[in-house]
């Protein structure tokens, strides 16, 4: 059980960068791989990037691979997403989610648990 809550949308223009937080409560945060999935007005939840437990590996889309960085610290039970290059297609609800299992997983059923969401817009 670990309850996920997400911080640090906000509204940017294209090409700026941001970075997401999301803060997890509960036992044993370092048992959980983690992901962030984002998804826009009448879109499916798409995959955006995943960290395994320790942190050593790390998973992207290719809408973002090269532009955005996962990373956590297990001492702060916190995981980041950096966002930098931000385009308009960019703009979603962003969401933090936790896999009790290995990690690097790309679709959204395979995660336990979910934060509330925290909107990014990008404007053109």
């Amino acid at each position: 059980q670990v309850q996920l809550v997400e911080s640090g949308g906000g509204l940017v223009q294209a090409g700026d960068s941001l970075r997401l937080s999301c803060a997890a409560s509960g036992r044993t945060f370092s048992n959980y791989a983690m992901a962030w999935f984002r998804q826009a007005p009448g879109k499916e939840r798409d995959f955006v990037a995943a960290i395994t437990r320790t942190g050593g590996t790390t998973s992207y889309g290719d809408s973002v691979k090269g532009r955005f960085t996962i990373s956590r610290d297990n001492a702060k039970n916190t995981v980041y997403l950096q966002m930098n290059s931000l385009k308009p297609e960019d703009a979603a609800v962003y969401y933090c989610a936790a896999d009790r299992g290995y990690g690097l997983r790309r679709s959204q059923y395979d995660y336990d648990y979910w934060g509330q969401g925290t909107q990014v817009t990008v404007s053109s």
